[in-house]
């Protein structure tokens, strides 16, 4: 492939991917806001000018019935509600995040600049010392400018995620009133919007901001793709804040609002007149939503520029082959192509025929993904890379085929779906694990959580071998480049699987406005039968992001390494053994402190409901209305304060290992960080998962077997429920973050490597 056809074919892709997006954001907006509503304030009424829902008539509607249009209203004003208290949450976080990146900011130049006195004198290259690159003060330069700009994409990503979905969440719920099939199509075109608009934007961004830089460095592509590493830095930075923040603001809502609203008093989930409902609502958008379009971004982000940093420095980059060193990027460009396909077959190519389909359509988007990115690779590979090259590999370069490339990529995209579906199969109600922890509840909460920390436990086998592996072949076939674009392979589809992820939440939000509105038996059921499949796609979304992020952490940590200018990591040298157990340690301290913050806000909030309860008189009775903004002050004052610790034990633990202790000491801190951690975050994930739909398979009473656990309020259920509250901080919380753990510290250390080898282990020296 030319470089005229690159040049012209990325962008065009992402360009394709926005397009597609904005289609079907406006077929969601065929459900019309206009008219009047119903306001929660008041208690009744209507009001000219306010947002009110046009939908189809349906035979649930009584012709021009006052108590519909009541019913339409209050889903109008529940979800201006959740939208204001989103909004407000996530420009409060931003604020915080804005100081702390500029702070950051200035480090990074201050650090990278020092390198050689802040001379702004051209400098021999690192891997050709026969040329001349640019002045290490320029390198510092574009290195901030790249960790601003992944830094705002990232923001751009959660906060455009939690736009969409408060605007789908209401249009999900009354559309439901026409059927599941009308709910599923605007909740899961709602979920591609947000999927193409992130790829595609975050696609965009590098290819012009690489584009940019080019025109300083010129003919210097090792410090232009050095530079660029910053980007992956940026936005798993704010990814991080963003995941805790968020994981801490629902948790607290979601663990307060069912323990005393479920286990104490017997209501039911979402009912209005549990003060914490609207603040455990629009945790769904700033957590579920937000924190996880920014966290796969920033996988995104850090997996190309792993690859294209190491690809600046072995054949393509020395003969300036522009083609061959954005193979990654034509990747994903390919990838937002594939992804609109499967999409169609998801809205309309393949019909769905009822509640059954739901969890099918949803698996089949993954399957449909992988078979077609697989031909997509090859067409890149193939058109895009010589037939043979050489790859850095640390000592000697290696011979490597295109074909073995094709392999490489294709093996993490395989990877991948086998995450995916094994983790399907450890959190779906559909099998045995599953009804397994569903029926330890019997016996009470004890052996529910027994049960629970079991599969998880066992779920890490498979997903641990496809990723050992997939490292293996990888590197076999093509060093620490082949397990970078693995790690791309497995993200190819990040459109997809953000559509499938953020699908989720938006149904949650849509039961939980057709709880709070009372709507209809038949309407709530198709909720919770979005939800449901939700929860485990969810869950599917989840492995992805972990498994790819143990290959971005281990192809960044290479690249690390090479730039450190360290030849071998001994395990048996005392400075790595330290840092290895260092690094194993720093997952579970990282955790500590993310789950105490959810126990600590939770323990306010359970007092906070409590006190209403036995406060206000006629709350229980449905005669007088909680305060729900005391619930949202106490889920948005503790993750900002609560989001900040864990945050910084991320970020300054490179840097001070590296400073202090010297590079040997650093990579043996990544090794230990990113085997633990992998473990202990596909085990959290997975057993929260399980708890969840174990108290949800209760709850939903399908099969017989269910049925002799419950009802809701049966002391299974209860158990069920303590289950599920222990595991929702492991789920949303601690777990999702820790993947963004292992690739922040690893990206970190890639882009002050040149520091640490110039200036580092002030210990030691």
């Amino acid at each position: 492939m030319s470089t005229a056809g690159v040049e012209a074919t990325i962008p065009l892709a992402a360009i394709i991917g926005i397009l597609f997006a904005l289609w079907q954001w406006f077929l969601v907006s065929r459900v019309k806001i206009s008219g009047f509503y119903f306001s929660l304030e008041t208690g009744g009424g209507y009001s000219n000018g306010g947002p009110v829902f046009e939908t189809e008539r349906t035979e649930e509607d009584a012709e021009g019935s006052p108590d519909e249009r009541v019913v339409v209203g209050k889903c109008a004003e529940i979800q201006h509600a959740i939208s204001v208290g989103a909004n407000s949450f996530l420009f409060t976080q931003y604020k915080y995040l804005s100081i702390f990146m500029t702070i950051f900011a200035v480090v990074i130049f201050l650090f990278l600049g020092s390198v050689n006195s802040f001379s702004t004198k051209n400098q021999p290259c690192t891997y050709t010392p026969n040329k001349l690159c640019k002045s290490a003060v320029a390198n510092a330069f574009f290195t901030t400018i790249a960790f601003i700009l992944g830094a705002l994409t990232s923001v751009f990503s959660g906060y455009l995620g939690m736009k969409i979905a408060t605007y789908a969440n209401a249009r999900t719920t009354l559309e439901a009133r026409n059927g599941v099939k009308s709910a599923f199509k605007i909740a899961f075109r709602s979920g591609a919007v947000m999927g193409f608009l992130l790829a595609s934007s975050g696609l965009l961004v590098l290819y012009i901001s690489i584009n940019l830089f080019k025109i300083y460095y010129k003919d210097d592509w090792e410090g232009l793709y050095e530079s660029i590493t910053g980007y992956g830095l940026g936005g798993s930075s704010v990814a991080l804040f963003g995941r805790v923040g968020g994981g801490i603001y629902t948790k607290a809502a979601d663990v307060g609002a069912d323990l005393v609203g479920k286990v104490e008093l017997n209501i039911p989930e979402d009912d209005p007149r549990n003060p914490a409902v609207i603040a455990d609502n629009v945790g769904d958008n700033v957590g579920d939503i937000a924190g996880m379009g920014s966290d796969l971004f920033g996988s995104y982000a850090e997996a190309t520029c792993a690859a294209l940093y190491v690809a600046s420095i072995s054949s393509f980059g020395t003969t300036h082959n522009f083609s061959a060193v954005s193979y990654p990027l034509l990747i994903s460009a390919m990838g937002i192509i594939v992804c609109l396909i499967t999409t169609l077959f998801a809205t309309d190519l393949l019909r769905m025929k009822g509640i059954s389909d739901i969890s099918t359509v949803l698996k089949r988007q993954l399957l449909i993904s992988t078979v077609l990115m697989t031909g997509g690779i090859a067409v890149v590979t193939f058109a895009a890379v010589p037939k043979s090259f050489t790859i850095f590999n640390f000592v000697n370069d290696k011979m490597v085929k295109n074909w073995q490339l094709f392999f490489c990529v294709s093996i993490g995209l395989w990877a991948g779906l086998v995450i995916g579906y094994t983790t399907e199969y450890y959190t779906s109600s559909a099998y045995s694990p599953v009804r397994d922890v569903a029926d330890s509840c019997r016996t009470g909460a004890a052996t529910n959580v027994i049960f629970g920390l079991a599969l998880g436990y066992k779920s890490t086998i498979i997903p641990i071998f496809s990723i050992a592996a997939s490292i293996y072949v990888s590197f076999r076939l093509a060093s620490i480049y082949g397990i970078a674009v693995a790690a791309l392979g497995m993200l190819s589809t990040i459109a997809t699987g953000l559509s499938i992820d953020a699908y989720g939440p938006i149904s949650d939000n849509a039961g939980g406005i057709a709880e709070m509105a009372g709507m209809s038996h038949n309407v709530r059921k198709c909720t919770d039968a979005l939800d449901a499949a939700g929860n485990t796609t969810a869950a599917i979304g989840k492995g992805f992001a972990i498994g790819s992020a143990a290959l971005v952490s281990l192809a960044l940590f290479g690249a690390f390494v090479s730039r450190a200018g360290i030849m071998s990591v001994d395990i048996l040298d005392p400075k790595v053994f330290v840092g290895l157990i260092v690094g194993s340690m720093l997952p579970y301290w990282f955790s500590a402190m993310t789950i105490k913050s959810v126990g600590s806000a939770a323990l306010k909030m359970v007092e906070e409901v409590r006190r209403q309860f036995n406060n206000i008189p006629g709350l229980m009775e449905g005669r007088s209305k909680p305060d729900y903004a005391t619930c949202v002050k106490i889920s948005t004052d503790a993750s900002l304060k609560k989001m900040v610790p864990p945050g910084l034990l991320v970020m300054l633990s490179p840097l001070i290992a590296g400073t202090f202790f010297g590079v040997e000491a650093l990579a043996g801190l990544l090794a230990g960080a990113l085997v633990s951690g992998i473990q202990v975050a596909i085990s959290a994930s997975n057993s929260g998962g399980a708890w969840d739909n174990a108290k949800k398979y209760i709850e939903a009473g399908a099969s017989d077997h269910a049925k002799s656990l419950g009802p809701k309020g049966s002391d299974a259920h209860k158990a069920a429920v303590i289950g599920d509250t222990i595991g929702d901080p492991l789920k949303d919380t601690s777990g999702p973050s820790i993947n963004i753990l292992i690739k922040l510290m690893a990206v970190e250390s890639l882009v002050f490597a040149p520091f640490f080898a110039e200036h580092g282990g002030l210990f030691f020296k």
